[in-house]
C-alpha cells in the first residue's frame, strides 16, 4: 500500500485540508476581532473620561452656576430626553407598524410602492434635514422651540425603521398561518391582529428598539427644534433639554468640569445604545428560530 502511495497521499492530503481550515479560521476570528476592536476602544475611552462624572448630583441636580459648575448636575437633559424620545416613540410606533402591516398584508399596487420609495428615501436622509423641516414648518407656526418639535423631527427618523423593519419581519411570517385561520371563517383584520402580529412579535420589536437606537443619539434635528435649556421642564410646548444637546454644549465649554460632564453624559448615551442593540439583537435571534 506504501509503494503505491494510496493511503499515504489521502492522509497527508486531509493534513493539508485541515491546516488551511484552521488557518482560514483564524483569519476569520482575527476580522471579527478588527471589525470589533473600534467600537471597544470607543466604549473604553468614552467610559474611562466620563465614569468620574458620574454621582448622585449629576442624575438628580440642574446644572449649577459658573463658580461651581462641579457641583451640579444635568437631571434635565436627562428628563428631557425620556420626554421628547418618549413622545417620538407614541408617535413613530404606530405609524410605522400600521405603515407595515398595510404593506406587508395588503399594499401590491402603486400607492404601496411610493409609501415604500419615500420610507427608503427618509431613510437616507441626514437628520438635520428634517430637523430644518420641522422647525420651518411648526416652531414657525409656534413661535417657539419645543420638545413637541423635537419629537416630531425625531419620528420622521424613526417610523420609516420601524415600518421598512416590521414589514420585511411580517413577510417571513409563513403563509399557512394566514391560510389556516381563514380557513376557519376569522375575519382578515383578526388574523393579522392574533395571528401574524403575535407570530412575529419578537422582530417587530427589534424594529422599535432599532428606532428608538437612532432617536436617542440625534442631535442635530433637537437643536434647531427642542434648542435646549438649563432647567427642568415638563412642558412640551416650551425648550426642552437633552443629552445630545448637552453633550454638544459641554464639549465645546473651556471649562474642564463642564467636559467631564459632557463625557459622563456620553457614558450613558452610548451604554443607553448599546443596551437597546444587544437586546435587539437577541430579540432578532430568537424571532429567526422561532420563524425557521
Amino acid at each position: 500500500m506504501s509503494a503505491t502511495g494510496g493511503p499515504d497521499r489521502v492522509s497527508s492530503v486531509s493534513g493539508r485540508r485541515r491546516a488551511k481550515d484552521r488557518a482560514f479560521t483564524v483569519f476569520l476570528w482575527t476580522c471579527g476581532g478588527l471589525a470589533l476592536l473600534p467600537l471597544v476602544l470607543i466604549v473604553v475611552y468614552v467610559v474611562g473620561r466620563g465614569y468620574s462624572a458620574l454621582s448622585v448630583n449629576f442624575f438628580t441636580k440642574e446644572p449649577a452656576g459658573p463658580i461651581d459648575p462641579a457641583a451640579g448636575g444635568i437631571a434635565q437633559a436627562f428628563l428631557g430626553t425620556g420626554i421628547i424620545v418618549g413622545m417620538a416613540a407614541a408617535f413613530s410606533i404606530p405609524l410605522g407598524i400600521l405603515t407595515a402591516i398595510y404593506l406587508s398584508e395588503y399594499g401590491n399596487g402603486r400607492v404601496a410602492n411610493v409609501i415604500r420609495f419615500v420610507a427608503e428615501i427618509l431613510l437616507s436622509t441626514p437628520s438635520i434635514v428634517a430637523g430644518v423641516f420641522v422647525a420651518a414648518v411648526l416652531v414657525t407656526a409656534m413661535h417657539t422651540f419645543s420638545a413637541l418639535a423635537g419629537s416630531i423631527a425625531l419620528t420622521v427618523l424613526m417610523w420609516p425603521v420601524i415600518a421598512r423593519a416590521t414589514e420585511e419581519i411580517l413577510r417571513l411570517v409563513p403563509q399557512d398561518l394566514r391560510e389556516g385561520a381563514l380557513a376557519l371563517g376569522i375575519p382578515r383584520w383578526k388574523v393579522i391582529l392574533r395571528v401574524v402580529i403575535p407570530t412575529a412579535g419578537a422582530g417587530i420589536l427589534t424594529s422599535i428598539m432599532l428606532a428608538l437606537a437612532r432617536g436617542l443619539g440625534e442631535t442635530a434635528p433637537i437643536l434647531v427644534t427642542a434648542l435646549g435649556s438649563d432647567f427642568i421642564s415638563t412642558n412640551p410646548g416650551q425648550p426642552m433639554d437633552a443629552l445630545p444637546l448637552r453633550i454638544y454644549n459641554y464639549a465645546r465649554q473651556p471649562v474642564e468640569a463642564l467636559q467631564t460632564f459632557a463625557w459622563g453624559a456620553a457614558t450613558m448615551l452610548l451604554l443607553a445604545v448599546l443596551l437597546l442593540s444587544i437586546a435587539a439583537r437577541i430579540l432578532a435571534s430568537r424571532q429567526q428560530r422561532r420563524l425557521s
